[in-house]
């Protein structure tokens, strides 16, 4: 039985049928605001996959906020996927109603359109776009906050994300190159907030800050910082290409450190 049109599931591929769904990631690419959305240290089976991501998860924050527009007839609906095209005019997601009988969800994607065309004519209010934030302070780092890292768990959890030679040293010697490279970092987001490069990760904002373990200028991975009111903690961290995940959905980001 197909989904009833007011009924939003998480995940895009559930709300809508896409067919040629890397194709349709390649023509948005070329379409909206330049921007490098490839890996660069991490195979994917996608071309974009940043933008992929961004597209899938964008999706999931709207539904939350039941920012999806349908047309006067019910047949169509949209989404603001919070992108703009080279002129900066929004570009959003038409999706018309599914006729194929073997295909579960209700929507079928349409194409992706910029504001002015005449798609958008039927709906009679264009929607939102997805909104992450309720406290504005929380995407700066406070210098003034203490920082308290679980070097353990971070070593534990995580050190199959770390570079060569790092992910084979003992636990003993990692722990003194992460001490150090976190002072570093603390005294980098000291010199300039924008180091501190907000994510939005379960429903929360965090910041990430550089590990930069051999070269000073160059991170090796992003340390995960949460605001617990008195002070930040730290007890993971992501490769480059997660954090830009992460980090996209909010904005694009500065890439002074954020190189995937």
């Amino acid at each position: 039985m197909k989904n009833d049109k007011l009924d939003l599931p998480e995940h895009l591929h559930q709300f809508a049928f896409l067919p040629k769904f890397s194709e349709n990631i390649e023509f948005l690419a070329g379409f909206c605001e330049e921007e490098d959305w490839k890996y660069h240290n991490t195979e994917s089976d996608s071309e974009f996959p940043i933008l992929e991501n961004y597209l899938k998860y964008t999706y999931k924050r709207l539904a939350e906020e039941r920012k999806i527009s349908y047309s006067n007839e019910g047949k169509h609906c949209c989404l603001n996927t919070g992108l703009v095209t080279r002129n900066q005019e929004p570009i959003f997601m038409v999706f018309e109603e599914n006729k194929l009988e073997d295909v579960d969800p209700y929507w079928h994607f349409y194409r992706f359109v910029r504001k002015g065309e005449y798609e958008l004519s039927k709906f009679p209010t264009l929607p939102e776009m997805a909104f992450y934030l309720d406290n504005p302070s929380k995407l700066v780092y406070d210098i003034k906050k203490e920082l308290v890292a679980n070097i353990e768990h971070i070593i534990e959890d995580n050190k199959v994300r770390f570079p060569a030679p790092y992910s084979t040293m003992n636990n003993f010697q990692l722990q003194n190159f992460i001490k150090g490279s976190i002072d570093n970092a603390k005294e980098r987001v000291k010199r300039s907030y924008k180091t501190a490069v907000p994510q939005y990760y379960r429903n929360n904002i965090q910041l990430l800050i550089p590990l930069c373990l051999t070269d000073p200028k160059i991170a090796d991975l992003a340390l995960v910082v949460e605001d617990y009111g008195m002070m930040y903690r730290a007890s993971t961290c992501l490769t480059l290409d997660m954090a830009i995940n992460n980090a996209r959905q909010i904005a694009r980001p500065d890439r002074d450190w954020l190189q995937p």
